[in-house]
């Protein structure tokens, strides 16, 4: 986002707020930053408003913007602050937080908040009253924590031009259409159950398809770059995540269970430090390195319930995890390998990506782990591998890990999203913790580094960006079911058997309808589960002793054999083409 938008989005995250107050006296304003298309405010309201009262909200901003001339910024004292926002139990929290910090307000037409800046010079003539739109209501608890009050979140999109906005909003309603929420469910993959919980996807047959499908893939590619499978157990004691830091970062997010014989022990939230104490089983010298171990499995993360959003963001997170332990001099050619492996998988889908050079903010130093100096090393590597990939990276100061810089892939998908995908993480600091070293070729310790490497993610936020890239149609490869053969009448089941049975051993994952139906409701019926491939058998098929195929979409491809067509299948599935 450039900065002269990022101002602007800011500059409406007021102007709403400002709408909402001429509006709805009684309301309090909690804060309001601009984000990735757009802008939002958290309010608190007496009542509770509906989206339906988004129109009024938004025609007042309209009626407001040609007063909006001028940002009036003033640096104000504690006690100026705590007078002015009195009534602002929100604003009052916010003041005693940063007041060290020094305060400043800005005020553009009658409207003044408590904020440090970043704005339009003069909205009324930069900002384009046809450019933004308010989009729909969220709940969010004050500051994050479940604990807080829940209040109203208004979302807005905004754009330099009317144009840009039109296109985006064409976009959101292309994006309604591939929702996976809805095309999930739909295509039979997963479900969610209320006695189960929020945030626990149950995957169904057709959804284990896929799973087994993508984590085989990573894992073959793996596997040809020398990577080996681990397995771990699912909890922990304490002292694990004490030793890793995770326990002091991130205490807040772990399901933490009842102790045990005086150990405190939580649900795993990531596996790298369990496989630290799988490097560290024994002594290693540095001719047999790098250690490569591969570990497809879940985590647990204690998402706040108005977080969780389809599979895209789950409490059960399968995690296609890997970690390197190897030399420094070592790390690159590692990173290397696992930069191809990112290519070829999403080359798979037809999914373009551009990497993240992602390192620690300097302003904040304390949110990381480690001295400066080995941050500075770490991220040299990292920008030298971009250069031999002739890569141009994209900013992500302050987008590190707490324990190291990395390379994050952000892949675009078929309707122009941008998403963050897979990533390569350097780490010297797990290694300094958990004491991990290598006998080097003069006999002595040797501090190793870690790679962490994860190509989807995770299984489930994939395949919520993978179900809406391809609108629920995936390519054959990765179809649950590749076939349907479908009977005319009764008099065709006995061939539709056999050609089921000859589909199947050939590898090819096919299903019978031979229901009393017609074959208009039949063919319907494939193409709503988005089957690649339907085989109409009737009387003429048999007596010429091919079948008839359709397509997915509803291209009729004639009369074939049955070996041709086989061999035709395989082709396209073992070329993964799309």
């Amino acid at each position: 986002m450039n900065e002269q938008l990022q101002n602007k989005r800011h500059t409406l995250a007021h102007l709403l707020a400002a709408a909402v107050l001429e509006l709805y006296p009684d309301a309090q304003c909690a804060i309001g930053p601009a984000i990735e298309d757009g802008f939002y405010y958290d309010m608190d309201f007496l009542k509770p408003i509906s989206e339906d009262d988004l129109p009024k909200i938004e025609k007042k901003m309209r009626q407001l913007l040609p007063e909006w001339t001028e940002f009036e910024r003033k640096e104000i004292t504690t006690r100026e602050a705590r007078d002015l926002f009195a009534d602002n139990s929100y604003k009052l929290e916010l003041i005693a937080e940063y007041a060290d910090a020094g305060l400043t307000t800005y005020t553009c037409g009658d409207f003044t908040d408590l904020c440090r800046g970043g704005h339009s010079e003069n909205p009324a003539k930069e900002i384009d009253p046809e450019s933004f739109k308010l989009t729909h209501l969220a709940g969010a608890y004050w500051r994050g924590s479940e604990k807080n009050p829940m209040l109203t979140r208004i979302y807005g999109v905004a754009f330099d031009t009317k144009d840009e906005l039109e296109k985006h909003l064409s976009m959101i309603e292309e994006a309604k259409k591939r929702d996976h929420k809805i095309l999930g469910p739909k295509l039979d993959l997963f479900v969610f159950s209320d006695l189960v919980g929020a945030g626990l996807p149950l995957w169904t047959p057709y959804g284990c398809v896929l799973r087994h499908l993508l984590k085989g893939f990573v894992s073959d590619l793996r596997k040809e770059r020398g990577y080996v499978d681990v397995e771990i157990p699912h909890i922990t004691k304490r002292a694990l995540y004490e030793t890793s830091g995770h326990w002091d970062k991130y205490g807040d997010d772990l399901f933490k269970i009842t102790t045990r014989e005086g150990h405190e022990y939580a649900m795993k939230p990531m596996n790298c430090p369990h496989h630290t104490q799988i490097y560290a089983r024994r002594q290693w010298s540095y001719r047999e390195l790098p250690q490569r171990y591969a570990n497809t499995t879940m985590v647990y993360r204690d998402e706040q319930s108005g977080e969780l959003a389809g599979i895209s963001r789950v409490l059960a997170i399968t995690q296609d995890d890997a970690h390197v332990f190897c030399r420094m001099n070592q790390f690159k050619d590692e990173a290397l390998k696992i930069w191809d492996i990112v290519h070829e998988f999403y080359g798979a889908f037809g999914i373009p990506l551009q990497v993240r050079l992602s390192t620690r903010d300097p302003k904040v130093p304390e949110k990381y782990l480690g001295d400066a100096a080995r941050w500075e090393v770490a991220e040299g590597i990292l920008r030298e591998i971009i250069g031999e990939k002739n890569a141009t990276a994209l900013d992500g100061t302050g987008e590190a890990a707490f324990y190291g810089p990395k390379l994050d892939f952000m892949g675009r998908d078929a309707i122009g999203r941008e998403h963050q995908v897979a990533t390569i993480q350097l780490d010297m600091n797990m290694p300094e913790r958990f004491d991990l070293f290598c006998i080097n070729d003069k006999g002595e310790h040797e501090r190793i580094v870690m790679v962490h490497a994860a190509i989807m993610g995770s299984i489930e936020r994939f395949l919520s960006i993978a179900i809406e890239h391809f609108a629920g149609a995936f390519p054959l490869w990765l179809a649950p079911v590749q076939v349907v053969v479908a009977s005319i009448s009764e008099k065709q089941e006995v061939a539709a058997l056999d050609i089921l049975e000859l589909l199947k051993k050939a590898g090819i994952r096919a299903e019978l309808n031979i229901q009393s139906e017609k074959i208009g409701k039949k063919i319907r019926e494939a193409e709503m589960m988005k089957v690649p491939y339907l085989i109409i058998l009737g009387d003429k098929e048999i007596e010429a002793k091919k079948i008839a195929v359709r397509k997915r979409g509803g291209e009729d491809l004639g009369q074939i054999a049955i070996e041709e067509f086989i061999s035709r299948l395989r082709e396209e599935i073992e070329w993964k083409k799309l």
